[in-house]
Parts: C-alpha cells; structure tokens; sequence
C-alpha cells in the first residue's frame, strides 16, 4: 500500500512531499516507510518495523491524517485496502 502527499506549489519553491509505504518484511511484520522532501531535493527516509498488519495500518492512518492537518493533500493511493 502505498499513499502519497503533497503541497500546493506556492511559486517560490518546489511543493513538498511526504509518501507513505505499508510493506510486509521477511520475518512476517511490517514496515512503514515514509520519505518526505522536496520536489526534486532532498529527502529523508524513515522505517518502523510493526509485528502485524493493523497495528501498523493504525500507524500509517495516524501519519496520514496528521500530514492532512498540516495542509498536505493526497494526490495518489495505491492497494486494495488503501485509505482514502
């Protein structure tokens, strides 16, 4: 699963971005991957490992809505139970 935010463009600098990934690992839990940066910069890459499926979806919903109120707007979703 994958969602991906991003700001509107104000003119002076490239929008910001902040991508969340949901993705199973070797040893049976999760991953959430979330990489924020600039439109063609810089970005950061951040993994929490999660020991199952909904403890980590909680946390990747928790992010998402927490981008949303800083004014970030998703603009692509990805995955059969992605949320919206």
């Amino acid at each position: 699963m994958r969602l991906l935010l991003q700001q509107r463009p104000d003119g002076r600098e490239a929008p910001r971005f902040v991508q969340l990934q949901l993705q199973p690992d070797l040893l049976g839990g999760w991953e959430l991957l979330r990489e924020a940066g600039q439109t063609g910069g810089r970005s950061s890459l951040r993994k929490t490992l999660y020991s199952d499926q909904p403890s980590a979806l909680a946390a990747l919903e928790k992010e998402r809505d927490a981008q949303l109120k800083k004014g970030f707007q998703l603009v692509f979703a990805q995955g059969a139970d992605a949320p919206k």
